[in-house]
């Protein structure tokens, strides 16, 4: 049990901060949390932030910790794959793994956050604050000045250290860069593409309008529209489209004629689910897809930054939200190991989380060209014609890029990404000299064996190549 005296104030009571404040308080610390937003279980905040996220076996992870994986299931809506949609409605499923039990849930972000909180503040040693900014923090008298919303008054509050869980635009990760007081590096990097928000409704009797258990994908090149389930029979579809280039993009798209002469010619079939399209389109905000990598995330043993302020990445490997759930399960483990001395706590968790948050952040770029891309590539899609059948065939033998990164959750995304890419330039680099093709018949297991063999030997090699070449 921590010592009860020790105060731990963090700042962002969202996903990580509230899953962060439950751990804390369920191992004795006495834990105060500050919130700018109001209370999400009181009044809707979801505007133009993604609803619903794809959570997976790493998020899994920090829902086992704190007791709490089968309250979460019952808020899960499982997707076995995606679904693709081409210009003329024809659809194509292409199943995230070739074993049955590995799949990815649609949660609702609110829900998940409500449960988190209404959980930590069971614990009579968490105090949740909310409609409070945190304006700046002294990190080497370990302070926070907040503003209240509501009384527009401001106070500031200490604690023995303050852990920072405010998302991409954190307050602390501000005054690490505008302090200067120490060596602070920092990167945020924008893509050319935002990202808006859009609905398809139920049918009149509550019903999906279109598959339920699967990510909806509408690949088109340099954009898209994806679509994931909600429990009450709701999609939300995110459309991603560049802010200017392009014959449609934001900066165009001004009027109800153009938004819909833009989904008539490339989503036809995702324009008849969506008779609210035009008010969606006008009503949501565009909002931009960042990606922000800083070090060292700590200061001394008074502050640390984690999940969003410390790594945010683009969506689209659907694993932020699960790095950040990561990250308190590593911290947890961190804490055994160094409980009462705060400067080897925040030091060891930097140095052994950083490496696999760069990784998964790189992974995210990755997905986003495939997803909008490659996805409908004839390679792309022979390619994961093998990896399908190697894992049905053999699956504890191979493990799909996808796989490692999402389903292994015991392997690091640094070591995911690396075997993982390795692994993809040699499927590919042998399908283009056709050294090996796409099996006639799934089931004869000598071909597959072979398949197996080649594929080993020239991930291995590359794998070789790139240490000597010292990209490892």
């Amino acid at each position: 049990m921590a010592n009860q005296k020790q105060n731990i104030l963090i700042i962002g009571a969202g996903l990580c901060g509230s899953l962060l404040a439950l751990r804390m308080g369920q191992r004795g610390y006495n834990v105060t949390v500050y919130e700018m937003r109001p209370d999400l279980r009181k009044t809707d905040i979801s505007a133009g932030r993604s609803i619903n996220l794809a959570f997976s076996d790493r998020g899994n992870k920090g829902m086992k910790l704190v007791g709490l994986e089968n309250k979460v299931k019952e808020l899960c809506i499982p997707m076995h794959g995606r679904m693709l949609h081409d210009k003329d409605g024809n659809t194509f499923m292409s199943n995230y793994s070739g074993r049955n039990d590995e799949y990815i849930n649609s949660i609702s972000r609110g829900g998940l956050n409500a449960l988190l909180l209404d959980e930590a503040e069971k614990h009579p040693n968490v105090t949740i604050h909310f409609n409070k900014k945190c304006k700046s923090v002294d990190f080497e008298n370990t302070t926070a000045r907040f503003k209240d919303y509501l009384t527009e008054e401001e106070f500031i509050e200490d604690a023995d250290c303050i852990i920072a869980t405010d998302g991409a635009g954190s307050a602390l990760r501000k005054s690490y860069y505008l302090e200067k007081k120490f060596l602070f590096s920092f990167s945020q990097e924008y893509l050319t593409h935002g990202y808006k928000e859009l609905t398809i409704l139920p049918n009149e009797n509550g019903e999906y309008k279109t598959f339920k258990n699967a990510l909806h994908i509408w690949p088109r090149g340099d954009f898209m529209v994806i679509a994931l389930p909600n429990l009450d029979g709701s999609f939300t579809v995110t459309l991603f489209l560049s802010y200017n280039e392009g014959e449609f993009n934001f900066n165009n798209l001004t009027s109800p004629e153009k938004v819909t002469e833009f989904f008539k010619k490339e989503f036809p079939d995702a324009l008849e689910l969506m008779p609210n399209l035009v008010d969606d389109f006008f009503e949501n905000p565009t909002a931009p897809l960042g990606t922000v990598k800083c070090s060292p995330w700590h200061y001394k043993g008074n502050t640390l930054l984690m999940g969003d302020s410390a790594h945010a990445i683009v969506p689209f490997y659907g694993q932020g939200m699960n790095a950040s759930f990561e990250d308190v399960v590593e911290f947890d483990a961190v804490l055994d190991k160094f409980e009462g001395d705060w400067e080897a706590i925040f030091s060891e968790f930097g140095k052994t989380r950083k490496k696999d948050t760069d990784a998964i952040a790189d992974l995210a770029l990755d997905n986003f060209y495939e997803m909008r891309d490659h996805v409908a590539n004839p390679i792309f899609q022979q390619k994961r014609k093998i990896e399908m059948a190697l894992e049905q065939h053999f699956p504890n033998n191979y493990f799909s890029k996808y796989s490692l990164v999402t389903f292994n959750e015991d392997i690091g995304y640094r070591e995911a990404m690396l075997r993982g890419r390795a692994q993809d330039k040699a499927i590919l680099n042998m399908l283009v000299d056709r050294d090996i093709t796409t099996p006639y018949d799934d089931s004869n297991i000598a071909e597959l064996q072979h398949i197996l063999r080649k594929i080993k030997e020239e991930t291995e090699a590359i794998l070789q190549d790139d240490r000597v070449a010292g990209l490892q």
